[in-house]
């Protein structure tokens, strides 16, 4: 069931600011053309791109919540635990960018523990929060919540309540909605009401191939008509115009992935002027309290 939020005014909103942490070859866009056997194969850049987000994340006095996969965390334990020192929320992307709607229950128990012991471990930091590979969590396995919430987390940012072809769950709450039987709150991407329909506005492609303008009157629209803080994300690739191009990969894929990606960056810090920003667990504090 959907909740609602205790009405503040738009300017005093706490929005989510979130970073998927994974490289650029991990992507599902690319899923068909790289196998992940070939994955340590692979320059990776993931340790830089998610250094340069941190400084600038610093230099705009920010903090957020990296949703980072236990691969890039044994590989990169340094870059874990600055996020954590710098303050940030550390969260669980899983361990190797799965869908979550491909594994069978027990697979996706084993993932998120290890998961979590892994980043834990590594950030001497409580994982609470999880986000699914591609919003993969939908009617299909809604029994994910209540595994993730014996596996100890807390809240899940998993639904995009959208159609898509590669995820979306349109039918489903815009607000934090609990399924009914458990215990973890579900905080769906943000999307803007508006001539009946629900539309992107939390940031990734969306962010990169439509006019800055239109995110952030979105944005504002949702802070304030709707009272709700926003979720924003993006992965570090994204401010990484200089990556390995795939030239393998379908014309609409490279489109996603690919455009705008030297704009990206100063998107971004207009983005970061133009709002209030605090971690997931800061913007959505009123419904994760005990």
């Amino acid at each position: 069931m959907a909740q609602t939020f205790p009405q503040s005014p738009a300017d005093a909103i706490c929005n989510a600011l979130t970073v998927d942490v994974e490289d650029y070859f991990q992507v599902q866009a690319f899923a068909d053309i790289i196998s992940r056997d070939d994955w340590d194969k692979l320059p990776r850049r993931v340790d830089a791109n998610t250094e340069r987000l941190l400084d600038i994340f610093s230099a705009a006095g920010v903090k957020g919540t990296f949703f980072t996969l236990g691969w890039v965390a044994e590989r990169f334990p340094t870059l874990i635990r600055r996020i954590v020192a710098d303050g940030h929320e550390l969260a669980s992307h899983g361990y190797e960018h799965r869908r979550a709607d491909g594994q069978t229950p027990a697979e996706f128990r084993a993932d998120v523990a290890r998961t979590k012991k892994i980043l834990e471990d590594a950030g001497g930091a409580p994982v609470r929060g999880y986000r699914a590979a591609t919003f993969s969590i939908g009617a299909r396995n809604w029994w994910a919540y209540e595994i993730l919430a014996l596996e100890g987390y807390t809240y899940s940012s998993s639904v995009f309540p959208i159609a898509h072809d590669l995820y979306g769950a349109p039918d489903s709450p815009r607000a934090p909605f609990r399924k009914e039987g458990t215990s973890l709150l579900e905080i769906p991407l943000t999307t803007v009401r508006y001539l009946g329909r629900n539309l992107p506005c939390a940031g990734g492609g969306y962010f990169r191939l439509l006019p800055y303008g239109f995110s952030r009157w979105a944005m504002r629209r949702v802070n304030r008509v709707d009272g709700m803080p926003c979720i924003f994300y993006m992965h570090p690739w994204e401010i990484d115009p200089d990556q390995p191009r795939q030239t393998a990969a379908g014309l609409k894929s490279r489109l996603r992935h690919y455009t705008n990606l030297g704009k990206t960056e100063d998107r971004l810090k207009r983005l970061l002027r133009d709002f209030t920003w605090g971690r997931m667990d800061a913007a959505y504090a009123h419904f994760l309290r005990p």
